[in-house]
């Protein structure tokens, strides 16, 4: 309890893609060690989008699979789910009374997904808050985010420090955690768009969990250019973006992959590249297969984590209770 605590949620509405293992799942390890780590499967998050009931449960779990088999070590690490640890809900709408409609509605991603939806529900409005909730009920000090999430820490710190000024001091402000090198993944098949699961083009992904011959047909698919120059550069976006993945997944920098592939064209980089990659990823895939037809060993990680995070939750929520003058129970 002596270490700073990091948070991280992903939602179970659908198989990762490498830019999240790359992004964010394999970052997690490093921090292991160094932080308590609490990482949740956010299923509340995922029904502000209609969820099919068997799915989500199908998903929910195979996350639970997809963190161990990708190194996650339930020993130093919380690994829970969301719906299991009610002090989330709980907490989040102590927050929704002092958060102002206007910062909601002002968020850019309910501002994107609002426009693809014929009737805005109340979760796609409240759902910063209820993210704010997650962080904060734990004391965090550190949330590892992309550039894409930064608006919705900024809006945690705004509401941590708006009851902190009301109620006194009570939240942990927290800070953003960088992503290393690779943080970004773009489409192989528009490398101006972030890699993700949701793209209509099912090439333009690979997915962590994959038959091995999917994802050498994707990465042999994957646009580059007819420049017919191997440079590393912004002229070159489906290049470079691939130039990133192979970066990813070995221990050369950009400049060494162009000098080794500088003369052998992109055919032959691109072979090399599938390679690496389905080489990279076999030992997870085996895990996972592994670990997720081990049903009680799934059970007990997410039931011994949720024992754990409620426990943290609750010394937040009872503190957060008494500041807003509710009688103890």
């Amino acid at each position: 309890m002596d270490k700073k605590i990091v948070y991280s949620g992903i939602q179970p509405s659908g198989q990762l893609t490498i830019g999240n293992y790359i992004g964010a799942l394999r970052n997690f390890m490093g921090l292991q060690d160094d932080y308590l780590c609490l990482y949740c499967i956010a299923d509340l998050h995922a029904i502000t989008v209609a969820q099919v009931p068997k799915d989500l449960r199908k998903n929910t779990l195979d996350l639970i699979a997809l963190y161990l088999a990708c190194g996650l070590d339930p020993e130093k690490s919380i690994i829970y789910i969301q719906s299991h640890v009610p002090a989330h809900t709980e907490l989040a709408w102590v927050l929704n009374t002092m958060t102002g409609l206007g910062q909601l509605q002002r968020m850019t991603q309910f501002k994107s997904k609002s426009q693809k939806v014929k009737e805005v529900q109340a979760g796609l409005l409240n759902y910063p808050v209820l993210m704010a909730a997650d962080i904060l009920l734990y004391q965090t000090s550190y949330v590892p985010v992309g550039e894409d999430q930064r608006q919705h820490l900024e809006i945690t710190r705004d509401i941590a420090q708006r009851f902190n000024h009301r109620y006194s001091e009570t939240f942990t402000v927290p800070e953003i955690l960088p992503a290393k090198v690779g943080g970004r993944i773009m489409s192989l098949q528009d490398p101006t768009s972030k890699m993700s699961k949701s793209d209509a083009n099912k090439d333009g992904f690979i997915l962590i969990i994959e038959d091995e011959n999917q994802t050498r047909k994707k990465i042999k698919k994957a646009v580059t250019d007819s420049l017919g120059t191997f440079r590393y550069c912004d002229e070159q976006k489906g290049l470079k973006n691939l130039i990133d993945i192979y970066a990813s997944f070995s221990n050369l920098k950009a400049e060494e992959i162009v000098e080794k592939y500088k003369d052998q064209g992109y055919g032959v980089f691109k072979d090399e590249l599938a390679e690496l990659v389905v080489d990279s990823l076999r030992p997870i895939r085996q895990r996972f297969k592994d670990i997720r037809e081990d049903k009680s060993y799934l059970e007990k990680v997410y039931k011994e984590g949720a024992e754990k995070a409620s426990y943290l939750a609750n010394k937040t929520l009872r503190k957060v209770y008494k500041k807003v003058g509710f009688i103890e129970r």
